[in-house]
Formats: C-alpha cells, structure tokens, sequence
C-alpha cells in the first residue's frame, strides 16, 4: 500500500504551443526509411495505387503511439519500467530485437550513397563510418540530448518537406495528384491494393516504417517523460556524456504515484486532449504529408524508368531528373536534402534506440543487485558506441547495399511491433487504473492492429522462406 505522503499532484497541462516535441521526432525517425527511401521506392516503380499502405500504416502508428503516451503519462516512467514489473524478461527482449532491428545501418549507408553521388565518389562506405562516427560525437558532446535531438529534427523538418513540397507542386500534375487520391483508397493502374509483382517483404517494410517502426515506437514513453509531460514532470532526465560519464546517479526509473481525485483525473483528460491533438497534426497529418510529397514527387519525374529497381537509384534519377526539368543546382540541391534528412533520421534512431537499451540494462541492473547507484549516462554511450561499431565493421565486410539493409531490418521491426502493441495493451489494462483505459472502439483498433502486424508478418516470412526453398 502506497503510503499518502508519497503521492505526488498530477500536473496541470500546459499550452498546446509548448507540447510540441516529441512529435517531431518520432516523425523524423521515419523520415529517413519510410517516407524518403521505401514509399518512394514503391511508387517509382508501382505507381501509387499503393498509397492506401501508407495512409494505413500511419493510422495504425497513430493509435500505436497514444497508447504508450497513455501510459508515460499516468505512471510518468517509460513503458519500459511496466513492463519489466509483469514479465522479467522483457528487457532482454527489448536490448536484443532493438540492436537487432536498427543496428543494421541501411539507413546511413543511403544518405552515403546520395551524397557520393553528388561529389561523383563511387565507394561510399567510407562516407557512411565517417557518418557514423559524426553522429557519435554529436550525439556525445551534446550539453543535454533531449533538447539537442529536438532542435535539429525541428530544424531539418521545417528547412527539407517545405522545399519537396514545392518541387513535388512544380514537376506534378494534376493527373498525379488524381493517381494519389486513388491510390489512398487502393485503387492502382490495373490493380487493386497490391499490384503484380510487389515484393510482400518490401511492402511490409514500408508499412511498418509508415512512421517509426519496431521498438522506436516505444521512445514516445521515453520522450513523454523527458519533456515531462503528466507525471513525467517527477522524472529524472538523461544528461550529456562528459557532463556525467565518471559519476554514478541515483537513478529512479519508476514513476510517482497520485491520488484518483476528481482534480487528477481531470488534468489527466486536459493533458490527454492535448498531446492527442499534438501527435495527430505532427506525427500523422505531417508525416502523410511528407509521405505523399516524396511518393508524388518519385512518381512524376521517375515512374518506369529501367534502373529504378536497383538498390536506391531511383533518388539518384529523382535529382538527375529534377536538374533537367529545373536547374541542374536544383536537382543537386535536392540530393543534398535528401542526405541531411537521412542523416538525421539515423542520429535519431541511435539516440531513440541507445536510449531503449540503456533503460532497460538498467533495469535489470537494479534488479538483480538492489542499488540504484548507476551511470544511465555511460550505459547510454556505450550503446551509441556499439551500434557505430557494428555498422562499421559491416561496412567493412561490405556489407553495405542500402534499400536491401533497411528492408531486411524493417521486416524484423514488424515483427518486434507485433509483439510490443500486444504487450502495452495488455500491460496497460493490468497496471493502469481502469479511469485510465482506452474506450472500447479504441481497444478494437489496437486488437485489429495486433492482428494484422501479427498475420501479415507471418505471411511475409512464410512467402520469403518458400521463395528460397523454390
């Protein structure tokens, strides 16, 4: 029994203007697999009859993303720390599908790729370690992480979908944008939903980076109680690497706990409003847009052309094609944007991933010796050093094919969805008060969600073994 001077006041909410954050990076992790490399790669070479998987995807990331917020937001603690208290081996779960599914470097590897191919440089792994090892240094010299992350993905998301916005306006047409409308609701050029032909593993690639993807989804919980939204505000927050690599801090992972007043339970409803409608016009409104953009734009200047196939030449022909039809410092332009919004995507996800095994570790640190003495901050880095590590060493085996990379991560990403929605849901009817829990259309949408990442990963992997067996 929780004694009454423990509890804490749920806080009341703050403007909406002030909310904006952790939106914009959940959106920007996508950028870089989903949005600019996979939906593109589709409508280059498929059309965009298979706008709907985009729209969909999106949608269900949506609902994804509010149920972990519901939880960080009660509890002010990561979905992490509810999780570890119903099943003690989830954390292994989390470190091992987490560097698993994002430690393969596809993404750097394309911003590599786009850049080489600008300066007219044609091995690009060397490109991608020096990249790799510039997000390791930015991400460690940051005065404090959080707002470091924030200010560039804000940056970068207001500079690069405006100027694709107005490139997708000029070189479109208006059968284009028809072609889009169509294919939000399933409906191709002689096809209905998935076209002859579609690689089932690509597809699901995109529709599971349609947004985040794979444990990143889970970061929201983390971001929630950084910014210190809800009971958030009560916890502690990750700091620098050479602010605090050589000291041990008292390290509370679990949140506070309040009264079920008629005040908490109403700023509760406040806050639930808000980053509801934060996470609706950032994440999913901004984020089909940007989709939609760079599908549009992939499509009118680079649909059948033969070597669109081949890994992610179909950017490369996109800024070619773009310098004909505009300016040739235009289409270079718009290659060096692409680069930089790659490049951002993967310094996110090195943050957001480091970040989900580092609690984690700690957390099964605390369990197994009691003390809560810990450096989160040195167990954080190292797992930023790790992951630079690995996607070096593949770079140098050569190992370095982008679109083949990012694919192969995203299907074992899909699975990891799978698996995490169906966990948060059951851990939020278990830990949540029942005041808290989601109405029952609600639950609906996240049991379909389930099903779906459930059956359509099985599928996918059933279809890609009897490809190899036949």
């Amino acid at each position: 029994m929780i004694d009454n001077s423990e509890f804490k006041p749920f806080p009341m909410p703050i403007p909406l203007k002030k909310i904006l954050g952790p939106s914009f990076i959940i959106l920007a992790l996508g950028l870089g697999s989903g949005e600019v490399i996979l939906w593109p790669f589709l409508s280059s070479n498929f059309g965009l009859g298979i706008a709907w998987g985009a729209l969909l995807g999106i949608t269900f990331q949506y609902f994804i993303n509010m149920e972990i917020e519901r939880y960080a937001l009660v509890k002010g603690e990561s979905v992490f720390v509810g999780l570890n208290k119903l099943l003690r081996g989830a954390a292994y779960w989390f470190i091992l599908s987490t560097f698993i599914g994002f430690g393969l470097p596809g993404i750097i590897a394309a911003s590599a790729q786009v850049l080489a191919s600008v300066l007219g440089i044609e091995n690009f792994k060397w490109i991608a370690i020096a990249f790799l090892i510039l997000i390791g240094l930015v991400l460690s010299f940051g005065k404090k992480v959080y707002d470091l992350m924030e200010d560039i993905t804000k940056t970068i998301i207001f500079l690069g979908i405006p100027f694709i916005v107005i490139l997708a306006v000029i070189l479109s047409r208006g059968v284009d944008w028809l072609a889009l409308g169509q294919g939000l609701a399933g409906i191709g050029t002689n096809y209905h939903f998935l076209p002859a032909g579609i690689n089932l593993a690509t597809f699901l690639a995109a529709f599971a980076y349609a947004g985040a993807g794979g444990n990143l989804n889970l970061t929201q919980s983390i971001y929630i109680k950084e910014k210190g939204y809800g009971m958030g505000q009560y916890s502690q927050k990750i700091s620098g690497l050479f602010k605090n690599i050589k000291e041990r801090q008292h390290i509370e992972l679990e949140g506070q706990a309040f009264e079920l007043t008629e005040s908490n339970i109403k700023n509760f409803k406040a806050w639930w409003k808000k980053i509801s409608l934060e996470h609706l016009l950032i994440f999913w409104f901004l984020g089909l847009l940007g989709i939609c953009v760079l599908m549009i734009l992939a499509f009118s200047t680079t649909f059948g052309l033969s070597n669109n196939p081949t890994g992610i030449n179909f950017v490369i022909n996109e800024g070619l094609i773009i310098g004909q039809k505009l300016l040739p410092w235009i289409g270079t332009l718009f290659l060096v944007v692409v680069a930089v919004m790659l490049f951002q995507t993967q310094l996110g996800i090195l943050d957001s991933t480091s970040r989900i095994m580092a609690e984690n570790f700690a957390l099964k640190k605390i369990q197994k010796n009691g003390k809560k003495e810990i450096n989160l901050s040195k167990i954080y880095f190292t797992f930023v050093w790790a992951q630079i590590a690995f996607g070096v060493v593949l770079f140098l085996l050569n190992i370095s094919e982008p679109r083949s990379l990012i694919v192969t991560g995203a299907v074992i990403n899909a699975v990891a969805m799978f698996v995490h929605v169906g966990l948060v849901n059951w851990m939020n009817h278990k830990l949540l008060p029942q005041v808290f829990w989601p109405g029952r259309i609600r639950q609906l949408i996240i049991i379909i969600i389930f099903l779906f990442f459930g059956g359509f990963s099985a599928i996918t992997l059933w279809d890609s073994i009897l490809s190899k067996i036949f």
